[in-house]
C-alpha cells in the first residue's frame, strides 16, 4: 500500500453526490484497492477536520465509510457495507454539517440511536450498537452511499439558498485559480 493522499471531496449541488453507491464485493475488504481507499478517505477526512466521511463524497460509489467522533481524533471506525438493522423511534434534532456542504449547518432530524452490522477493514463481520454524536454520523454517512445529502430534509426554499451560495463559492475559487 503506498502511502494515504488527500482525495478531492465532491460539493453539493454536485450530481455525482445523488449516485447510489454499489456493495462492495464480499472480499474485497481485504483488498488492497479497499485498504488504500480507506487510508486515503481516513487522511481525507482527518485533513479536511471532519468526523465522518462516505466514499460517494470522494466520487468512488461504494459502500465504504470512515468515521472518527473521538476527541483525540485516533479511532476511527471503518464501515464497508453498513446497513441499518435497527433505529429508534426516538428522534432528535441537531445541527448537522458536511463536507461536501462547506460552511453549512442546519437542523436535521435522526434516530437516536441505531444498530447497524458492516465488515470492519479485515473484512470481519460486526454489529454496533451506537446512540449520540455516532449514531447520527453513521446515519448522515449512509444516506450518502443512498445519494442523499443532508440538504435534502431542509426546506426547498433553504436548499435554493444553499445551491446559490456553493455555486458562489465555486466561481470565486475558478477565478483565483
Amino acid at each position: 500500500m503506498t502511502s494515504a493522499q488527500i482525495l478531492p471531496i465532491l460539493t453539493y449541488p454536485d450530481p455525482r453526490l445523488h449516485k447510489v453507491a454499489k456493495p462492495v464485493a464480499a472480499a474485497a475488504g481485504l483488498e488492497p484497492r479497499i485498504q488504500q481507499l480507506v487510508a486515503d478517505m481516513l487522511a481525507t477526512m482527518y485533513d479536511a477536520q471532519g468526523i465522518g466521511l462516505a466514499a460517494t463524497q470522494v466520487d468512488v460509489h461504494e459502500r465504504l465509510i470512515v468515521i472518527d467522533v473521538s476527541e483525540e481524533r485516533n479511532a476511527p471506525l471503518v464501515l464497508i457495507n453498513p446497513e441499518i438493522l435497527w433505529a429508534s423511534p426516538e428522534k432528535v434534532k441537531g445541527d448537522e454539517g458536511c463536507l461536501s456542504v462547506p460552511g453549512v449547518y442546519d437542523g436535521v432530524e435522526r434516530s437516536t440511536s441505531v444498530r447497524i452490522k458492516a465488515l470492519d477493514d479485515k473484512g470481519a463481520s460486526r454489529e454496533i450498537e451506537a446512540d449520540g454524536l455516532l449514531a447520527v454520523c453513521i446515519q448522515h454517512e449512509m444516506d450518502h452511499l443512498m445519494g442523499k445529502v443532508f440538504v435534502e430534509y431542509l426546506s426547498p426554499l433553504k436548499r435554493t439558498r444553499i445551491k446559490s451560495k456553493m455555486a458562489k463559492a465555486e466561481r470565486e475559487a475558478a477565478g483565483q485559480r
